[in-house]
């Protein structure tokens, strides 16, 4: 079995996987924990589903948020006697960068990157809904070639929540119709259906300097509630991310 791990600003989601399959996965909050907290944490969700340290042979970590990174890599030594590999310290992706800089390129979008051309090929749209919403690009040689940052939905609602002075803090849900008869219908279908508006404009303006035959596959914890409005989205893979680790901890064995 393979430890996989993948930390987000806002979320740590965490797998075991058994060849191409997602046995168990946790979501944990991201914040700031020590070693032996992460390390008690980890071994007691495992425990729940039967999984013992002597069962994992190998972890990868892919990490956007260096502060917790530490922790998490020692806790992997300590409790599991494991050298987590770490996305982004020299391993080999098997894909061409063609950035600006490269290096600016997040971890979690390299790997999700890796996932698509190999689950689906390319030319291929990577919409990922995390804290930000990213649309990461490859093209039909697998290359990848750049993409767009945007706001979160809960960015994009906290906003509206602080910066006004009348309009409340309000919760996430589809609108069943668009035109709003309360402030808090209102403001429901501004964001929802504002941002299915995005994701489909975005979606579609990447496809298009992509090339016929791109699809645009959606990842990320909102993926599901925003695909059934967004129709540029083809098909939904829950696990993207994790499956992309698990293809890195592969290509960079000896």
């Amino acid at each position: 079995m393979l430890l996989v791990i993948d930390v987000g600003n806002t979320n740590i989601v965490l797998g075991i996987m058994k060849d191409d399959e997602v046995l168990h996965h946790w979501r944990l909050t991201t914040c700031t924990r020590t070693t032996d907290e992460f390390g008690l944490l980890l071994l007691q969700l495992m425990a729940v589903q039967g999984v013992l340290p002597r069962h994992v042979r190998g972890a990868i970590i892919s990490c956007v948020v260096p502060s917790t990174l530490y922790a998490i890599e020692k806790a992997c030594r300590r409790y599991l006697e494991l050298d987590a590999m770490i996305v982004g310290r020299g391993l080999k992706t098997g894909m061409r960068v063609r950035m600006d800089n490269p290096r600016e390129v997040g971890a979690d979008r390299i790997v999700n990157a890796v996932a698509a051309v190999e689950r689906y090929g390319g030319p291929i749209v990577v919409a990922d809904f995390g804290t930000a919403t990213t649309f990461d690009c490859i093209n039909g040689d697998g290359d990848y070639v750049g993409g767009v940052i945007s706001p979160g939905y809960q960015i994009s609602a906290d906003a509206l929540f602080t910066r006004t002075s009348k309009l409340p803090r309000i919760e996430l849900e589809r609108p069943k119709k668009v035109v709003g008869t309360n402030t808090v219908h209102s403001m429901q279908s501004g964001l929802y259906w504002g941002y299915v508006g995005l994701i489909n404009g975005l979606a579609s303006l990447c496809k298009a300097e992509l090339g016929p035959g791109t699809r645009c596959i959606a990842t990320g914890g909102l993926a599901n509630l925003f695909s059934q409005d967004a129709t540029e989205i083809e098909h939904v893979d829950d696990f993207l991310t994790l499956v992309g680790l698990r293809i890195l901890f592969d290509r960079n064995q000896e």
